[in-house]
């Protein structure tokens, strides 16, 4: 870190059960577009939603363990790390994801 603080920005983005598993949603902020995914197992994370490759929707793609497949070209995105994975380059920013009862929080920040 640079020694700034993060300023939290805690945003209401749905109820959890409005997410199937594997599935997403979208989420539209100030600064663009989030993607909110369910795991099979109920994890929940957040990313930006658009491939880092051709700014393709991550929210349409295949949700499979803990990546989603772009729709356009099939690149994987790590929801964890929001890193490509395989032999593919590139990154989409992470949101903290928090669940307060049934209601799904994504921190966007400043």
């Amino acid at each position: 870190m640079d020694g700034m603080m993060h300023k939290r920005r805690w945003v209401d983005a749905c109820d959890v059960s409005h997410i199937p598993a594997r599935g997403a949603r979208r989420l539209v902020v100030p600064h663009g577009e989030i993607g909110v995914f369910k795991a099979q197992d109920g994890a929940l994370y957040a990313i930006d939603n658009q491939c880092p490759h051709k700014k393709g929707p991550l929210t349409e793609g295949i949700v499979h363990d803990t990546a989603v497949t772009c729709p356009l070209h099939n690149w994987v995105i790590d929801l964890q790390s929001g890193r490509a994975r395989g032999a593919d380059e590139g990154c989409v920013r992470t949101y903290p994801v928090e669940l307060r009862g049934d209601r799904v929080f994504i921190d966007i920040g400043e």
